[in-house]
């Protein structure tokens, strides 16, 4: 675990303008600089970023944050690897105490040599590159499936010569054991003798093998290790990770041959299992477009960004993991999968329905599209359009339908016996759901298909009754995060909000969705502390407070600003035993929605954008502040009575 203290030095340390500018151009204007957002699109700026504050905010689409919370709402990367990249801006070294010495030097190692097969696979595709240009058969190919210029150079789509060692012009020595790990170059022993499948596909034949050159070396048994080219005669399809590295390489036949599409082979910077082809390129259209469309070819996402749908993936030749769907969650809380209608599309979308099924919360939408048998995305789109092919992403089937369905599979469900084995093929599915709503619901509704009690059929999958539970505990996005510490020093209204829960911590389940929210965006430690009194109440329901008190103790070792608060929230009065809490939670919330919206508007006004979507959110903060007033007028007037 990285201490708070280090993120709150390393946020200190870091220029959220530099951070920000490098993928947003930032202008000037008064105390404040300001951009096209790069969360949702727009015209004229509406996304300001404040040096003072080392904060940054969209009136437009309401995404704010720090330079960490950048780095992972834009890039997608976790917390962690967003931390070690700004520290390693700062020049700090991230904290790692439960590392020995040697693990250390070990995880130092392999970052570099990472770094060093990234640099091999760029110069690689730079090459390829340059022949695609050279090589007007490959040109053809690619105007002949629908594609401009322009979207190959975005995709950065190359092309591998039919010879042997093109590569040989490239690097300076083609027998450097860096061209083998990093899948460019396959090296056998010259004698060996196996068959080829196609133009690339593998080793060549017996006889076959390319002729010997000063790149040759001795191999075992008297036999001289021949190296070659991976891919031959293939569009070359660059696969980057979410930071922009060239990782490996997906290469397809321009004419016939076996396979098809042929990977790049697993090494250090690259795993199937964990990458998705054009994830890179989709990350803003899927924020704009919100949701992720994950298809199986890269001709697929390739045709479909050329239609205009640029918030497509693939899979690398491999059925969706867990990794997948982690990784599309970082930029989207929508994935649709799009299949074949055929029998493999359906064994596919039964293997992607699992690895969905732990990552399908109350706030995530997983759906399926399955397009008729003879069409995969590519030609669908390309013979009807991307308005007729949005259309079919709109009739998708969700999740839960898909599961049902599943289950169903095979089953007469006009019988017992049929409804019986449904049931038990359910019940692996609905058991991989995390808690909630959702999980709840599709319980009534497999019980309903089966025509079975839901309280019977989940005390017979062994599960306790559901017990009611409260809002997510997560701030919405249009609430502004407060990414500064509070003060030490004397009590303020988010003691009294904690206060207040800490002695009547019931309370929290009536507080409505948006006063979550409100109280989730606070700075620390109070964030923690909300967050804290959320799983509390989650868990166990209505907690003693000398309990509560007592765990939220513990959570606030790990800041001083956070003991020092618990020291204050600690030494207020006892409540009176039957006093109404409620009413003077709901004042304390609303004088914290008032602060939030006139921090907002003085940023607004700092700012001095004037695009639509600025002047919009500036009426509704002001709209949001007469009534707060208001309504904090006639609550005093009423006490002065």
């Amino acid at each position: 675990m990285i201490p708070p203290s280090f993120i709150h030095d390393l946020i200190s340390r870091v220029d959220i303008v530099e951070v920000v500018g490098r993928h947003v151009q930032l202008k000037k204007g008064g105390a404040n600089l300001s951009g096209l957002c790069p969360f949702h699109a727009e015209k004229s700026p509406s996304f300001t970023v404040s040096p003072s504050k080392q904060f940054y905010h969209c009136f437009g689409c309401g995404a704010s944050g720090d330079a960490i919370r950048f780095l992972t709402e834009f890039s997608g990367m976790s917390f962690v690897d967003a931390v070690k990249d700004l520290a390693q801006q700062a020049g700090m070294t991230v904290p790692e105490d439960e590392q020995s010495p040697a693990e250390r030097e070990l995880a130092t190692t392999q970052r570099q040599r990472r770094a060093t097969l990234t640099d091999v696979l760029a110069k690689a595709a730079q090459a390829y590159r340059k022949q695609l240009k050279l090589s007007p058969r490959a040109i053809d190919y690619l105007k002949g499936r629908g594609l401009s210029g322009e979207i190959a150079a975005q995709f950065g789509l190359g092309y591998a010569p039919e010879g042997w060692r093109s590569l040989a012009s490239v690097f300076p020595s083609y027998d450097d054991p860096l061209l083998e790990e990093s899948g460019m170059v396959i090296a056998k022993a010259g004698d060996e003798s196996v068959a080829a499948s196609g133009p690339s596909a593998g080793p060549p034949q017996a006889g076959l093998l390319p002729p010997g050159g000063s790149d040759d070396v001795p191999g075992g048994r008297g036999a001289s290790i021949k190296r070659y080219d991976r891919f031959r005669d293939r569009i070359m399809f660059p696969i980057r990770s979410v930071q922009g590295d060239v990782i490996g390489f997906g290469g397809r036949v321009l004419d016939r041959g076996e396979p098809k599409y042929l990977n790049s082979p697993e090494t250090p910077v690259f795993s199937k299992g964990r990458e998705l082809y054009g994830l890179f390129e989709a990350r803003l259209a899927l924020r704009q477009r919100g949701y992720a469309l994950v298809v199986e070819g890269y001709m697929d996402v390739v045709a479909l960004a050329q239609s205009g749908l640029g918030n497509a993936v693939a899979t690398l030749g491999t059925a969706c993991t867990a990794d997948h769907l982690q990784k599309l969650f970082r930029f989207t809380d929508s994935v649709v999968f799009s299949f074949d209608g055929d029998a493999a599309g359906r064994r596919a979308a039964r293997r992607a329905l699992e690895a969905s099924l732990p990552h399908a919360s109350d706030t995530r939408t997983i759906r399926f599209l399955f397009l008729p048998a003879e069409h995969d995305p590519d030609s669908y789109v390309r013979e009807h359009g991307a308005a007729a092919f949005e259309a079919c992403v709109a009739q998708a089937v969700p999740l839960s339908r898909q599961l049902v369905e599943a289950a169903s599979e095979d089953c007469d469900l006009a019988t017992a016996e049929g409804r019986a084995h449904m049931l038990a093929n359910a019940k692996p599915l609905w058991s991989a759901l995390p808690d909630g709503t959702l999980k709840r619901q599709l319980l009534g509704e497999l019980a309903l298909a089966g025509r079975d009690n839901a309280d019977q059929l989940l005390r017979q999958w062994g599960h306790a009754p559901a017990a009611p539970q409260s809002r997510s505990f997560a701030p919405a996005k249009p609430v502004p995060r407060r990414t500064g510490r509070v003060s030490k020093g004397t009590a303020n209204l988010l003691d009294r909000a904690v206060w207040l829960l800490l002695h009547r911590s019931e309370i929290w389940t009536r507080l409505d969705g948006e006063s979550h929210d409100i109280l989730a965006a606070q700075a620390a430690p109070y964030d923690m502390f909300f967050g804290c009194i959320e799983r509390c109440v989650h868990e166990h329901g209505a907690v003693a407070p000398a309990a509560l008190l007592e765990e939220l103790r513990a959570r606030a070792l790990s800041e001083d600003e956070g003991v020092a608060a618990i020291t204050r929230i600690a030494a207020f009065h006892d409540p009176q035993p039957d006093a109404d809490f409620m009413p003077e939670l709901a004042l304390v919330i609303d004088r914290l929605r008032l602060q939030a919206v006139e921090e907002e508007l003085k940023l607004l006004f700092e700012s001095g954008l004037l695009s639509p979507d600025s002047q919009a959110r500036g009426k509704q903060l002001m709209g949001a502040q007469a009534r707060l007033k208001a309504q904090l007028a006639r609550h005093q007037s009423l006490e002065t009575r």
